[in-house]
């Protein structure tokens, strides 16, 4: 029996997973989902988790059950791609005909002196839950420090100052303003929300290290009291594909040819965060992708030519600011206030039900 192995049941790999399910799978192949977990967690939505405005349950997505598929929970810790073998701590090495790389991003700390030892993340299922547990620790009235300005910082500051309205709450940067990215008039309108609802934005600081109670600005040698610091300051590939010796772009990620494959391992799918792509990384992008990948293993399995495949499109970004305002652009236009939120919960729905 012929094996496709999927390393990662996030977004691109479970859009591989469903989209293969769809169609015919040759009699001789059966398809191996590897994951930690025994459901995928709607990773978007982390932040909320974090907050304590969501129960972990209603992040988690089934896996597909079918005959066609079977599933093995741990931790990866080596691809032997010559050999082609994928290995498991405390399990027997899995053989595969085809490999999916889609094992998402961790947190990236700039070489800052501390950070992950005095941070705390949400880049994973369990660590949104440990940081659950350290930010409703908090007593009444502590402060709590989020390291970035970006969608995430930006949406764990909001969630949480509707899950905790007595925390001291704020978000510091390197850039000037918060979501420095986006456009002004977006821009202006979530610092307008943070102000009144009483959320501090600290610009133009640049962390030298961390510690215990405490981050150091660079700019101005002062110490910065905290109780806890959120980390969301940046991303990159896991620590299993920043070992590999192939080509990389310059934040990290896998090199791949137009079909999603690595040039020098046909055999070999790249999805998601570990995958060079021309924008950056998301739970849209991945899934988009692997629908992409999907349908290139199709025609590989039924002996057909590579497809030409489209430019992947993007229908733009979302983010939250609570559970009854939002932001976001679509088509480079700028949408805010409830209308982005509802769009949001919308996405959410779906994603839950395998529905894009």
């Amino acid at each position: 029996m012929r094996k496709i192995v999927i390393l990662g049941g996030g977004y691109g790999g479970l859009a591989i997973a469903n989209e293969l399910l769809e169609k015919q799978v040759p009699h001789d192949v059966s398809i191996v989902l590897v994951d930690r977990m025994p459901f995928q967690g709607l990773k978007t939505e982390y932040y909320a988790l974090a907050a304590g405005t969501v129960s972990d349950l209603e992040l988690r997505v089934k896996f597909p059950v079918d005959p066609r598929i079977s599933y093995a929970y741990g931790e990866v810790t080596d691809v032997d791609m010559e050999g082609r073998l994928v290995y498991m701590e405390g399990q027997d090495p899995i053989a595969y005909e085809w490999l999916v790389i889609g094992l998402g991003c961790t947190d990236k700390y700039h070489g800052i002196e501390g950070a992950e030892l005095y941070s705390t993340s949400i880049q994973t299922f369990s660590a949104a839950r440990k940081t659950y547990a350290l930010l409703n620790d908090v007593k009444p009235y502590g402060q709590v420090t989020i390291v970035g300005g970006g969608l995430s910082g930006v949406e764990v500051a909001a969630e949480l100052r509707e899950s905790r309205p007595d925390l001291n709450i704020r978000i510091l940067d390197r850039g000037p303003s918060v979501l420095s990215a986006f456009p002004g008039k977006l821009q202006s309108f979530v610092a307008e929300w943070f102000t009144e609802h009483q959320v501090e934005m600290r610009g133009n600081i640049a962390i030298a290290r961390l510690e215990a109670g405490a981050l150091y600005d660079s700019n101005t040698s002062s110490q910065i009291h905290t109780d806890v610091t959120v980390w969301t300051a940046g991303i990159q590939p896991v620590p299993l594909v920043q070992r590999m010796n192939l080509p990389k772009d310059k934040t990290g990620r896998l090199i791949i040819n137009e079909h999603h494959q690595l040039p020098d391992y046909k055999n070999v799918f790249v999805v998601g965060d570990c995958a060079s792509l021309p924008f950056s990384p998301s739970g849209q992008a991945a899934g988009a992708q692997g629908k992409q990948i999907a349908e290139v293993i199709q025609a590989i399995w039924h002996d057909k030519s590579l497809p030409h495949l489209g430019k992947i499109k993007l229908k733009g970004v979302l983010g939250s600011l609570g559970k009854k305002s939002g932001f976001g652009v679509m088509g480079g236009t700028a949408i805010l206030g409830r209308v982005p939120r509802l769009v949001k919960s919308g996405v959410l729905w779906r994603s839950k039900r395998h529905l894009g």
